[in-house]
């Protein structure tokens, strides 16, 4: 078997996908939760997109980035549907090689991307607080629309090399992934190849991206609360820091889950098998399903924009 999969094109290869381990029979059930969590993702997310695009009032660079960030998680969600209710529905676990290469790319492009826009906004929050006068000749339509451009290229040039060093591996274990989805460190563990090569450049992606934005969004939180401290008046302290509390919520709801996943598959090693598959697609769903909620709950223009679509006529809030 070892020699039949050492002489097999990596291409021709079909990897299997896991749904729920020990929980197999409870998979229909299991979908319901996730189904829901997907419906209020993409009806949320696309809700956000569509009244910023028509409304004029929210054609701004605060409401421009939440825009990018929707437009990710939309992203994410699209990237990871397909196989995870075709599991949890059809028990359809089977997948291509190249078409879990595709999946992979996108599901690691969104999420880098999530991390560039969370940091993207932490800069405009701070020019908005620290320097308003100066914030719309900052924050141009033409700079806004490269920090967007610049985003997708950091993800793109960063990911091309890790997916063609995986076509370079040959693969003779089991290729039983273990997860819904394809993941680039459970692809890289079912290979016979030496992996130090794409273990070490994996590892620099992670850190190059959402490592180096973690540490410059903690940074930006330093300097916003440096500014808001200098404020004289306690009620502009308070609108000050009001105005970055959705923010503020989104960075927790995107960083907690990745590194909770990060400790389970580290220090969990006893945990039921159940527990890192829950908290991985946990992670994959919950910032697209919880972003459009925050930020409709929290800022009061993109409340109006949303009654206005459902109430054409106008509800003053």
């Amino acid at each position: 078997m070892s020699a039949f999969f050492n002489n097999t094109s990596p291409t021709s290869l079909t990897f299997f996908l896991t749904g729920v381990p020990g929980l197999e029979a409870a998979h229909t059930w299991i979908s319901i939760p996730f189904c829901c969590l997907y419906i209020v993702a993409l009806s949320g997310n696309g809700m956000i997109l569509f009244v910023i695009v028509t409304e004029p009032s929210l054609h701004e660079p605060m409401y421009y980035f939440l825009s990018m960030l929707s437009s990710t998680d939309l992203g994410l969600c699209i990237s990871t549907l397909f196989t995870v209710l075709g599991i949890f529905w059809f028990n359809a676990r089977e997948i291509s090689f190249n078409a879990c290469l595709a999946q992979m790319f996108f599901i690691h492009l969104f999420t880098f991307m999530e991390s560039s826009v969370l940091l993207a906004m932490a800069f405009d929050r701070f020019v908005a607080i620290s320097n308003p006068l100066r914030y719309a000749t900052i924050l141009t339509h033409s700079r806004i629309t490269q920090i967007g451009a610049a985003i997708v290229l950091r993800g793109t040039v960063i990911l091309i090399p890790l997916v063609l060093l995986l076509k370079r591996l040959s693969f003779c274990r089991s290729l039983v992934l273990h997860h819904s989805y394809c993941f680039h460190p459970d692809v890289m563990k079912l290979s016979c190849s030496d992996t130090k090569v794409n273990s070490a450049f994996g590892l620099t992606a992670i850190i190059s991206t959402a490592g180096v934005d973690s540490v410059f969004i903690l940074l930006s939180y330093i300097l916003i609360i440096c500014s808001i401290l200098s404020i004289a008046s306690p009620k502009e302290r308070k609108k000050a820091f009001s105005t970055c509390i959705s923010h503020v919520t989104a960075v927790a709801i995107f960083y907690i889950p990745l590194i909770s996943l990060s400790f389970v598959h580290r220090f969990g090693k006893r945990a039921p098998p159940y527990v890192p598959t829950l908290i991985a697609n946990i992670y994959l769903l919950i910032p697209p399903a919880m972003n459009p909620i925050i930020y409709s709950v929290k800022t009061k223009q993109i409340r109006k924009a949303i009654l206005k679509v459902f109430h054409p006529k106008g509800i003053l809030i």
